[in-house]
């Protein structure tokens, strides 16, 4: 037993960079190469150079780009006594980051997804599901001519150029999961199509009410993967029996538009459930799913799964104001591109190595929650060489990194923003029911095999 405990002892990480290593393993980086076939040369900036020090910069403090650099390639030189040392300007670095192609970052980042599945396993389950949240921001660009002219403006006229970032988070972890960029006026829902690929056929799809469309349901269950919804009233279903909206508490209805019924296709069968207003909150939530068995999915863990859904604005929130990326400092589509994605890809080892070491699966739930903005003042410690005046190791001082437990009494908001519109909550959606011709065409496309 004492041998077991001390080869576990052993086996556990100490240092920042054991933990970075956990994800970036060998076979994370060999998979990383292999997504571009070229003969290999030996540069002053390899690719592991590249991606460390720039999620180093990520990490780092510092009031400009060229401070962050000086102290994240210091901080890859001391750990890295025995290789080549990389170049030692920044025009180089931005240089040679520019040229690796994009699919390496994205391979990297679908290695660094494995290592997280196989380190995280069954904690990612949660009563039978991985709740996959999904949300978008836009983030801000310099004013350049480049980012001007190619980016354009998507938000307020005269506004900076922006990038659209669409984001999937385990909503049971917190853990940022996968991301897709754009413009800043893409379309996030085709974002979460292209980002469909990522998830395991245990996920559940969490989204609000500016997701839902008959397209994206179609192609989640054409994947094998399943959604929850909120609804508005924009949405029109239909039901079977004439039912009220003022007594409906749950049951099975049918998304059917308009242009759909035209082309003669099936609808999607659905279940809708009312989530009544409990407490503090004021207004019902309408929330629509493609799982039919309520024992299956029942309506208070629906509930739940849709309350975690603010841990997406949780990781954006750590994305813009915990590391700096309110506005991306890159100058060029190129490298704002590159910045994005291993910005995107720090924060996400942040936040994994983080919970992998302060979480257990025995973690009770009321256990504090995890709080970044201390584990990046401990890494920002580790790459300015402070750790060495500091008792004990990096292990130890980042159980020291637990959220504050203080239960919030105050508003959080002291007063209403100026020239801010009202929020104003989505409505309960539109309940039609069948008439006789429908009921026909609904019992025909029910017999014929989908």
């Amino acid at each position: 037993m004492k041998a077991a405990r001390k080869l576990r002892k052993l086996q556990q990480p100490q240092s920042f960079l054991d933990y970075v290593r956990q994800f970036l393993t060998p076979q994370v980086w060999k998979q990383a190469r292999q997504a571009v076939h070229r003969r290999r040369s030996l540069p002053r900036w390899d690719l592991q150079p590249l991606v460390l020090v720039m999620m180093a910069m990520t990490w780092a403090a510092g009031e400009s780009q060229a401070e962050r650099f000086e102290s994240a390639r210091g901080f890859y030189a001391a750990c890295h006594t025995a290789r080549r040392r990389p170049g030692a300007t920044l025009q180089g670095f931005q240089k040679a980051l520019g040229r690796v192609p994009v699919c390496q970052f994205r391979a990297l980042a679908a290695g660094v997804r494995q290592e997280i599945r196989a380190r995280f396993a069954a904690r990612l389950l949660v009563d039978g599901f991985e709740p996959m949240g999904c949300d978008g921001s836009r983030v801000e660009c310099p004013r350049s001519s480049e980012l001007e002219a190619r980016l354009g403006q998507a938000n307020k006229t005269d506004s900076a150029p922006t990038i659209w970032v669409t984001a999937f988070v385990h909503l049971g972890t917190g853990l940022l999961w996968s991301w897709q960029l754009g413009r800043g006026d893409a379309d996030e829902r085709v974002h979460l199509q292209r980002l469909l690929g990522t998830l395991s056929p245990q996920a559940l799809i969490v989204c609000d009410a500016a997701y839902m469309g008959f397209a994206l349901c179609r192609a989640i269950l054409e994947t094998r993967r399943s959604f929850l919804f909120r609804m508005s009233s924009r949405v029109t279903l239909y039901t079977k029996e004439n039912t009220a909206i003022e007594t409906w508490s749950e049951g099975i209805v049918y998304c059917w538009p308009e242009y759909i019924q035209k082309k003669g296709k099936p609808p999607i069968a659905c279940r809708l459930i009312r989530v009544p207003a409990i407490g503090k909150a004021k207004h019902d939530v309408w929330l629509l799913t493609d799982i039919l068995d309520p024992a299956r999915l029942p309506a208070t863990t629906a509930a739940k799964f849709y309350r975690w859904r603010w841990r997406n604005e949780g990781v954006f929130r750590h994305y813009k104001r915990t590391i700096n990326k309110m506005t991306l400092c890159s100058r060029t589509v190129r490298l704002v591109h590159r910045e994005a994605e291993l910005s995107l890809l720090a924060l996400q080892i942040l936040l994994a190595h983080a919970e992998l070491a302060l979480r257990s699966e025995r973690t009770a739930a009321g256990e504090p929650a995890i709080s970044p903005r201390k584990v990046l003042v401990e890494i920002r410690r580790e790459l300015q060489g402070e750790s060495s005046l500091r008792r004990g190791s990096y292990c130890k001082r980042l159980q020291n990194c637990r959220a504050d437990t203080r239960i919030q009494q105050s508003a959080k908001a002291r007063r209403e923003w100026p020239r801010r519109k009202p929020h104003l909550p989505p409505k309960p959606p539109v309940l039609l029911t069948l008439d006789g011709e429908r009921k026909v065409i609904l019992n025909q496309h029910m017999r014929v095999p989908q």
